[in-house]
């Protein structure tokens, strides 16, 4: 058994020892291989380098000619470029000795010509002293001859040339006043003439006093009743003055409040009727009428609203619109006054092609507040502008209203239409009336206005204060200066005096030689 082990040990080693010496033998033989592999190797890139060698050798060659054709051709080119810049720079020097030979000539013509203007201008210095002293000796002479000495003859050419001026202006004046009248005359007739015609409005007087009719005479010891219990209630409950004079069936209600005087007519009319006429029965009656008059007032206002073709106004501009029915302004009914104007607009505002429905609500509103009593402080423009805004109403129809009287300016063309309507309303024949007190003070003041320019002798205030002729003085104002003292005097009359309508103002120059013959 151990020498079968040891046999087994023996062939391992043996084999081990086979496989070392196999292993040294494959080495060397690999070496020779790759010693071999690697000359074979060096040579040949030994051989690749002297091939690039001389590859690269016969390139630097061909590149060297290259080159060097280049070049000459370069040169060869360049030569060319420089002689024709030569030739060019020759050009320009031969063209630049032309120009300085031409500007020779041209200075020395220079030169000489400023010799000449020199001799020249000392010539002209030498006849302007001796004109100097010509034009000295002729302002002597005409001095002398004139007696004129220089300052007055300036000042006589310039007062030639100031009524010159005067006379041209007053000849421009004219001639644009007559083309702008020629212009607006008639369209403006036209407008107002088509408005008015197709405008018919009554135009009653009312004044200040009511008349109520009696049954008999025996009526008024009733109304009066024991110790006057019956007229004093009636008296103090209505505001209203009965003045039961002479008079037969009648008894006279006097009042300045038109609309207390109303109420108190009718609770007479009631109490006549019924026949019982005591203190209770007044009061009671006078409440009555009270109610049926408001409920008047308000159908009255609607009714105004219908007939100008206005809606959505507020409810108590509705009432403030039927009290207009109470109350009169020299006169003239203010309702119909509005209604008028706001008719009257309304047309304009159609033919002119401007808005027909608020030139018509602000015609028919433009005196509201006049509808307004002594409780509120203001004119009734300020109180109509005022409910106007409170009751927001259009701001066109705000401006119209306050615009009406010419308090503001007129900055729309609604305003400017009611302002027209309304001067055309209140300037119709018999549309109103004023007492003859204020009459005569308007004829006085304007005959006063036209007075006060200097070269007026007299003037004369005629056709109801419609027109004013003024006399002149011929020695003091000329034909021109009459176009311009008309003008201020109608400047003056519009800012001091106020009228309805227009004034014409007619300026008359006469010069009159007499001579006797004997």
């Amino acid at each position: 058994m151990i020498e079968a082990w040891i046999a087994a040990i023996i062939a391992v080693v043996a084999a081990i020892v086979a496989g070392v010496v196999g292993f040294i033998i494959g080495g060397a033989h690999r070496k020779k291989v790759a010693e071999a592999a690697i000359g074979s190797a060096t040579d040949e890139a030994a051989r690749i380098v002297n091939q690039a060698l001389s590859q690269a050798e016969q390139k630097k060659r061909e590149a060297i000619l290259e080159a060097k054709d280049e070049i000459h051709k370069q040169r060869t080119e360049n030569e060319r470029e420089l002689r024709e810049r030569r030739s060019e720079v020759q050009r320009q020097e031969r063209r630049i000795i032309q120009k300085e030979e031409s500007l020779d000539k041209k200075t020395e013509s220079l030169e000489k010509k400023d010799e000449t203007l020199s001799k020249k201008l000392k010539d002209a210095d030498d006849r302007l002293s001796e004109i100097e002293s010509i034009k000295k000796s002729q302002f002597d002479m005409l001095e002398r001859i004139s007696g004129y000495t220089k300052e007055q003859a300036k000042e006589y050419l310039l007062k030639n040339l100031e009524d010159s001026l005067d006379h041209e202006k007053a000849v421009k004046i004219m001639e644009f006043e007559q083309r702008t009248k020629d212009e607006s005359d008639t369209m403006a007739r036209e407008i107002v003439s088509t408005a008015i015609q197709r405008c018919a409005a009554d135009h009653a007087a009312e004044a200040t006093v009511s008349v109520v009719a009696l049954p008999n005479d025996e009526m008024k010891g009733r109304i009066i009743g024991r110790e006057g219990r019956n007229i004093r209630t009636l008296e103090t409950i209505t505001g209203v003055d009965l003045i039961i004079d002479d008079t037969p069936e009648a008894i006279t209600l006097s009042c300045f409040d038109p609309v207390r005087r109303e109420v108190a007519r009718l609770t007479l009319e009631k109490l006549i009727s019924d026949g019982r006429i005591h203190p209770a029965r007044v009061e009671e009656m006078y409440e009555k009428s009270k109610k049926e008059v408001e409920a008047t007032i308000k159908q009255t206002g609607e009714r105004a609203l219908i007939d100008a073709g206005v809606n959505g106004v507020h409810g108590e501009i509705v009432k403030l619109l039927g009290k207009l029915k109470y109350r009169t302004s020299y006169g003239q009914n203010v309702l119909n006054h509005s209604l008028e104007v706001s008719y009257i607009a309304g047309l304009m505002a159609s033919e002119i092609g401007a808005d027909v429905k608020l030139a018509k609500r602000a015609g028919l509103l433009h005196d509201i507040g006049k509808a307004l009593d002594h409780e509120f402080e203001g004119s009734h423009v300020e109180l109509g502008v005022e409910f106007a805004k409170k009751y927001k109403e259009h701001d066109g129809v705000i401006h119209a209203i306050q615009a009406h009287h010419g308090d503001v300016e007129a900055k729309t063309i609604v305003a400017c239409l009611v302002q027209a309507a309304d001067a055309i309303s209140a300037a119709r024949p018999g549309a109103r009336r004023e007492n003859v007190e204020s009459y005569i003070k308007r004829l006085e003041k304007l005959e006063e206005i036209a007075t006060s320019f200097e070269g007026v002798e007299k003037s004369f205030a005629i056709q109801a204060g419609r027109e004013v002729r003024i006399m002149v003085k011929p020695e003091i104002i000329t034909d021109d200066k009459m176009v311009l003292i008309a003008r201020d005097i109608v400047k003056k009359i519009e800012d001091e005096l106020e009228y309805p309508g227009q004034i014409k103002v007619n300026i008359i120059r006469e010069n009159r030689a007499i001579d006797y013959a004997k």
